[in-house]
């Protein structure tokens, strides 16, 4: 375990177990749709990747990179640094998240989507922390609920550090107070 982590809350097994459960609901939900799958970069990567692999379904991937903290607060500027690469018109998108935290960034990026002609946008998050919301928002596809913690590894950072952590982890309070 890293120095800088308090506690494990969820291991690269549990990850991979859950991340197989969710795969088998968009297999049935997805099999003839042939969505698009979009990264929320950077936080979802390592989550889209595990996801992908039990995706045996017709898809393409592309990636948005949106921004909206500065350390641990959500400013609620969302902005976008990474464009689409290709058209959403008429397609059902299905955004692969690590974390629905204040719900404000998918927020705006459900109305960006939706503005540019998606058929259906769904969300599938690896974790959820509902206490925190701020938007109207809720992902389709969950795999855990945490509480109001600040929790890094599996592609989630502070300040991009921790994302190549195996796991998810609370990071130590010291670390960014």
């Amino acid at each position: 375990m890293h120095q800088d982590i308090d506690k494990i809350l969820f291991s690269q097994e549990e990850i991979e177990a859950k991340t197989a459960e969710l795969a088998v609901q968009l297999k049935t939900e997805y099999a003839d749709k042939k969505p698009i799958l979009l990264g929320l970069l950077k936080g979802s990567m390592m989550f889209m990747a595990e996801l992908m692999k039990k995706l045996d379904i017709d898809l393409q991937v592309d990636f948005l990179d949106v921004s909206s903290y500065e350390g641990t607060v959500s400013t609620g500027d969302v902005r976008i640094v990474k464009d689409l690469g290709m058209s959403v018109r008429d397609r059902h998108v299905l955004i692969a998240e690590d974390i629905v935290d204040t719900g404000r960034t998918l927020e705006k990026v459900i109305e960006l989507l939706r503005n540019r002609g998606a058929k259906t946008v769904e969300m599938v998050t690896l974790l959820d922390k509902p206490e925190t919301r701020k938007a109207p928002i809720a992902a389709k596809y969950v795999g855990f609920m945490i509480p109001k913690l600040f929790v890094v590894g599996y592609g989630l950072d502070y300040n991009e550090k921790y994302r190549n952590l195996p796991y998810i982890g609370i990071l130590k309070v010291s670390v960014y107070t």
